[in-house]
């Protein structure tokens, strides 16, 4: 019996269904059994989760459970895991990554309209300091609030209260939800870059257990792999987390890795964005892959261990060039603000 653990929320639900069922199929003789518990983060629901400032909110209790052998792999949005994991842990497979971007919910009065025609003040609710400082540079006639809970606590805030015009929320969470008819706008890079490791699911296990390693390895998608390794390895030289705001667009064609981060003040008003490139290879060439080595708190055996070197370079070089030209000084003044907020 493989035991597997996750968050009780219905999307966590979903998200480990959607896991166990392709574990299933690859092993059908192996019987998987889910293990749901409550998380801090699903608990404290009155406050933002920048000022809560704990890096492994989602994810503490599920690790405890995994190093007390209570689970054997957990599932989680690549989201929520911090860039450097807790020790003995590791992430042995980031899943094919659903549609990154960020969408707009409207309030039903406003139905048809996008954040563009939104009347002016309206208040729309996120409690992303990343979606929130993108969004006011790009539409200063809107006025953002937090709002924190489940997708579903959130949709129930918006349509049952008149204190939203619209919410912000991943559209990867709306759509394994069912909900893509709630979307009103996709926001594109030009509206808004979205967050490290969004919309990729992440299966973390035991760093030591060799077997469910092996396992859930198959599971790995090679371009999310090394597109979310470079959003990671970019996040960890930045010294990212919840509490800044940082957002990247990565993309793959023609066996170039392209990524854009960019790192903004609150209000978005001081921003610091650019784009690099490395090459990867087209062929992807299962070659052994030493799983003692760990990249970004990622194992990932089926990819092509010179490409992911690559992925990391990249990140740590645009790390390097946003801090070369003052991105530490916009990201100190945004911590200093919100922890003061």
């Amino acid at each position: 019996v493989i035991r597997v653990g996750t968050r009780k929320s219905q999307l966590a639900r979903i998200q480990t269904d959607s896991v166990v069922e392709k574990l299933k199929e690859l092993h059908p003789d192996v019987h998987f059994e889910i293990v749901a518990m409550s998380t801090t983060g699903d608990k404290i629901l009155d406050t933002a989760l920048s000022k809560i400032g704990e890096k492994s909110l989602f994810t503490k209790e599920l690790e405890n459970a995994l190093e007390k052998n209570e689970v054997d792999l957990v599932v989680h949005s690549l989201k929520d895991l911090p860039t450097v994991l807790p020790v003995g842990f590791t992430i042995g497979s980031v899943l094919k990554r659903e549609n990154p971007h960020d969408a707009v919910v409207l309030h039903p009065k406003h139905k048809g309209k996008r954040l563009d025609s939104l009347p002016s003040k309206s208040v729309v609710g996120t409690s992303s300091l990343r979606r929130a400082a993108q969004l006011k540079k790009r539409f200063p006639h809107l006025e953002f609030k937090d709002i924190r809970g489940n997708l579903n606590t959130r949709l129930k805030k918006l349509d049952e209260k008149d204190d939203f015009s619209a919410i912000i929320l991943a559209a990867a969470g709306l759509r394994r939800m069912g909900w893509e008819n709630r979307i009103s706008q996709i926001l594109g890079p030009e509206d808004c870059m979205y967050a490290v490791g969004q919309g990729a699911l992440a299966v973390e296990v035991r760093a030591r257990d060799q077997d469910i390693l092996e396992m859930v390895s198959v599971l790995n998608d090679s371009d999310t792999v090394l597109r979310c390794i470079s959003e990671r390895a970019f996040l960890k030289h930045l010294e990212g987390g919840c509490s800044v705001p940082v957002a990247v667009y990565t993309e793959i064609k023609n066996s170039q890795l392209y990524l854009t981060g960019a790192v903004y003040s609150l209000d978005g008003s001081d921003s610091l964005k650019e784009t690099m490139q490395t090459s990867i290879s087209s062929d992807n060439q299962q070659e052994k892959v030493d799983e003692k080595v760990q990249r970004v708190g990622i194992t990932a055996l089926k990819v092509s261990e010179a490409d992911q070197d690559a992925a990391v370079k990249l990140g740590v070089d645009l790390g390097n060039l946003l801090l070369s030209k003052g991105a530490k000084e916009i990201l100190t003044v945004a911590r200093q603000l919100n922890d003061a907020r």
